[in-house]
């Protein structure tokens, strides 16, 4: 499922979940965990920022992807937990919450 952004330039376009676009646009949702909110706004509002990849550099565990997963980036919410998300034309593009371990 992809779900767009709101209107104006924004570094997020598009999220495949729909908790995470919920909790992005309205700051709230309970389509996810309340013990991954505060995480999770930290990421988005950081992914909503940045300019190009090298700015999450050093930022809650951000790595490239590999195998079948390569073009696919991570950040850690906590143990398991992942955002991952794909960068594309200078955007952040079908971002999505998931435990891929």
């Amino acid at each position: 499922m992809t779900i767009f952004a709101g209107a104006g330039r924004v570094s997020i376009r598009s999220f495949r979940h729909k908790g995470l676009a919920d909790l992005f646009e309205r700051g709230r949702t309970g389509k996810l965990g309340s013990r991954f909110h505060g995480a999770s706004l930290l990421i988005l509002d950081h992914l909503d920022a940045i300019t190009s990849l090298q700015d999450c550099a050093g930022v809650r565990g951000f790595h490239a992807l590999k195998g079948d997963r390569k073009g696919r980036y991570a950040m850690v919410v906590t143990g398991n937990y992942r955002i991952t998300f794909e960068w594309r034309s200078g955007e952040v593009v079908d971002v999505d919450f998931e435990d891929y371990h």
